[in-house]
């Protein structure tokens, strides 16, 4: 994409139309939390915002026309390198998630998203996952440190 366009459904959307929409309305998302044997979730030191400089979990945005399964799909091979199927998941619940700011760094634009959450259990080799919304990966345990995991993705542990 241009500095001037966003990806959005099957074609690119003007950077100030979809600032609108996130301004405007909520945007409907997947979260992958990827499960290793022991428990702990995959995590990735997110490059965008909202979230920006914090671990999170993979996911992103559901495009208008997509179906949740052709989303859930679009974003494996997106966020993990590979593809999975919704059959192989558990679908762990709808979060809702709540940012004071945006992708776009403009003030006083808030994003709210309606996140659904599914579980899969498969541990990806790290070195080779996808770095464009993520710098590093790591495994969180739940018992283990939390610094630096944003709050939104501690409610998965």
């Amino acid at each position: 994409a241009s500095r001037g366009e966003v990806w959005v459904d099957e074609t690119m959307l003007p950077r100030e139309r979809f600032l609108e929409v996130i301004a405007n309305a909520p945007l409907v998302s997947i979260d992958l939390i990827v499960r290793s044997r022991q428990g702990d979730v995959l995590m990735g030191w997110r490059r965008n915002e909202p979230a920006r400089d914090h671990w999170f979990v993979p996911g992103g945005r559901i495009c208008k026309g997509e179906t949740v399964e052709d989303a859930f799909g679009r974003l494996c091979l997106e966020e993990l390198g590979f593809a999975m199927t919704l059959e192989a998941t558990r679908l762990v619940g709808v979060f809702t998630h709540l940012y004071d700011n945006n992708f776009a760094g403009v003030e006083g634009v808030s994003t709210h998203y309606v996140v659904i959450a599914y579980e899969v259990l498969v541990e990806p080799d790290l070195s080779t996952l996808p770095t464009s919304q993520h710098r590093n990966y790591k495994w969180v345990s739940p018992s283990g440190d939390l610094s630096g995991v944003h709050p939104n993705s501690i409610a998965y542990l």
